[in-house]
């Protein structure tokens, strides 16, 4: 058997390389090329840097960024209580020892690593206050700790829901509070184990606040560890808090992250992560409304009824009913979070429309993502072309100073950006009179 050094396995695959430009894998109708096999998949990570001083992202016309917070660990997501304060979930992979096992296994970790990935989790949720509304959170409070890879939060009523790597946990909340007290009520099991591979999980209430919509990523690329280590994951489950029973809202979805719903409709959408190893151009990462007891095509499946033939064995009933995506994000470039604007100091253009964090890309010869973008809508759905909004993740040599990953609006007319890898939070406020340069 050949054995590569971690070198060669990281230089070696090339057939995929892009030929077209990354707006052709966006929209409702995206470009599908012919999938691209390589011997080794492409890796091409963004060395993590961080932010000098006082460096910025560049926002679009119209718009202007400053630093809402410095200094977090890894911050990646955002909840805005009711009276404006910002919990900011710090949080990285925990432990999962048999990820990518073997020499593939050793040389995705040392990309993670340079990515700036996989240095410990804070296993906190940070409350950050701007009682002056100045735009700068001048309070910084642990409002809760001794977690497990925190990502999503929800509130409903008095309760305080955390999405660990493994459960959802209930705490009680008084308004204005700086911290919860107590470990929390585990509620809820959610997929874990040693493997782990996508190991965050979100969670959204439902409009009538009886129940949490529960995102679960794969536990594999296309189910190479065997479709029984996925059970229970690529999907969206409801999670009833009266019996506090889960039940699969929608299915096949390979790594859902950010949820909300929309408000014209009411309806819930996501963006999900899609499948690597196929080409530079292949497969778009998308938005897309969720539809209950839908099939997306994980892994069966990408893009609708576009069979990967690398799945072992193939389901041609389940290729069938598979449904297309609303709205591609572009490949690999690791959409994540979601947050619809019901701020109307962004003015009619973005009214209701999506802001997507897009995280970047890792495992493309010419880099996408690192950027929050816009996608408009109109009667519920999407209606336009993607518009870039914050930009300059990377810096001229390629170097990741941030990495964006949760979107929420602050209810003062900001949009706050959890940046990762900067330490971070960014705040987006429009400047034009209607919020869209023209």
């Amino acid at each position: 058997m050949n054995v590569l050094t971690p070198l060669a396995f990281a230089i070696a695959a090339t057939s995929g390389v892009s030929t077209m430009p990354p707006v052709t894998s966006t929209g409702p109708n995206p470009v599908l090329p012919e999938p691209q096999k390589a011997l080794l998949p492409t890796v091409k990570v963004a060395r993590a840097t961080g932010w000098s001083g006082n460096d910025a992202p560049t926002a679009a016309a119209g718009f202007a960024v400053s630093a809402f917070a410095k200094d977090l660990a890894h911050p990646r997501w955002i909840l805005v209580l009711p009276n404006g304060d910002a919990l900011v979930a710090e949080s990285d992979a925990p432990a999962k020892p048999d990820d990518g096992k073997g020499i593939k296994g050793k040389v995705m970790k040392k990309m993670m690593s340079k990515a700036g990935s996989g240095q410990g989790s804070a296993n906190r949720i940070t409350l950050l206050r701007d009682a002056d509304h100045d735009g700068v959170a001048e309070q910084r409070h642990v409002f809760a700790q001794g977690l497990d890879s925190p990502i999503g939060m929800a509130l409903v009523g008095k309760d305080f829901y955390v999405a660990d790597t493994d459960a959802v946990v209930r705490f009680h909340y008084a308004d204005g509070a700086t911290q919860v007290a107590g470990e929390g009520e585990r509620i809820a099991d959610l997929p874990a184990g040693t493997i782990n591979h996508h190991w965050t999980k979100n969670i959204l209430p439902s409009a009538d606040g009886k129940a949490l919509f529960a995102s679960v990523g794969s536990n594999s690329n296309v189910g190479e560890n065997g479709l029984d280590a996925e059970q229970g994951r690529a999907g969206i489950w409801r999670l009833d808090l009266a019996t506090r029973t889960l039940e699969p809202f929608a299915t096949g979805l390979r790594n859902p992250n950010g949820m909300a719903l929309q408000p014209d409709s009411g309806v819930l959408w996501t963006v999900v992560n899609e499948r690597d190893e196929l080409g530079d151009d292949l497969v778009p990462d998308y938005l897309t409304s969720v539809k209950q007891g839908a099939f997306y095509g994980w892994p069966f499946s990408w893009f609708g009824q576009h069979v990967d033939e690398r799945v072992k064995p193939q389901n041609p009933e389940r290729v069938a009913a598979a449904i297309a995506p609303d709205y591609a994000l572009g490949a690999h470039t690791a959409s994540l979070g979601l947050a619809f604007c019901t701020d109307d100091a962004f003015g009619a253009h973005y009214r209701h429309g999506a802001f997507v964090g897009q995280h970047g890309s890792w495992n493309r010869r010419q880099p996408t993502g690192y950027q929050v973008v816009f996608v408009p809508f109109a009667d519920g759905k999407p209606s336009g072309a993607l518009e870039p909004v914050l930009t300059d993740f990377l810096d001229a040599e390629g170097n990741a100073r941030g990495r964006p990953v949760g979107v929420a609006f602050d209810g003062h007319g900001g949009l706050l950006v959890a940046d990762d890898v900067g330490g971070r939070v960014w705040r987006v406020t429009p400047t034009a009179k209607q919020g869209h340069a023209k």
